[in-house]
């Protein structure tokens, strides 16, 4: 049976910032959509490489040497391996993550106060990641 989504709707319906719900699979890839705020942790992921269909917002991708900002529409594959930190410019950024069906990186970048359903301070950095599942792989 054909399922179609509304991908904008579902990342809209979201609770937790830098967590992830997969929408479906086809040819071994997982279509997962993801919000987020402020930033996630510098990280990289050794097996695969991460793609990123902007969906709302704006959305920076921080590299070593560098960053490619993102307006909704844009599309950009980050290389395996390459380290790299989303950081959304404004409140929050919605977003179609493309990525083979295996788990990555365990840290995923993901900060832990996006375990809950508030949106952090405006002051301090982002806490250091620790989930596994719920990252932005």
């Amino acid at each position: 049976m054909l399922t179609k989504h509304a991908v904008a709707d579902e990342a809209a319906t979201l609770t937790e910032f830098w967590s992830q719900r997969v929408l479906t699979r086809a040819n071994g890839n997982l279509f997962k959509v993801a919000k987020g705020t402020r930033s996630t942790n510098w990280h990289s992921h050794d097996d695969q490489d991460e793609t990123f269909l902007l969906l709302s917002g704006h959305l920076t991708i921080q590299l070593r040497d560098g960053e490619v900002p993102l307006s909704p529409g844009d599309l950009l594959v980050i290389p395996r391996g390459v380290e790299h930190c989303p950081r959304v410019d404004g409140d929050e950024a919605h977003f179609l993550l493309i990525g083979p069906d295996v788990t990555s990186n365990a840290a995923g970048g993901k900060p832990a106060w996006s375990h809950t359903d508030s949106t952090p301070t405006s002051t301090g950095p982002a806490a250091t990641s620790d989930t596994a599942g719920g990252k932005p792989n």
